[in-house]
């Protein structure tokens, strides 16, 4: 997870178009070929996007997009502290 990606992403994609680019993602992941090394890379786009859409959601729900940035990741490590 990195936040100024997350933010970078929030800002200069819609929710939809980051929805998609997950649903591609996910399928091309579940492919027999894929190596380990292009897993790693896509988890990795896989949480970045999966963040900038709960971004997405905070800021519609009134956050400023900073406010919501730092409140993800509050959340994630939190949910790593545990």
């Amino acid at each position: 997870m990195k936040l100024p990606v997350i933010r970078h992403l929030q800002k200069n994609a819609s929710a939809e178009a980051l929805e998609a680019t997950l649903e591609v993602l996910e399928s091309f992941s579940e492919h027999r070929s894929v190596s380990e090394e292009e897993m790693d890379v896509v988890g990795e786009l896989i949480t970045n996007i999966c963040g900038a859409l709960e971004v997405h959601a905070n800021v519609a729900q009134g956050m400023t997009s900073i406010e919501a940035a730092n409140a993800f990741a509050q959340k994630v490590m939190g949910s790593i502290d545990q």
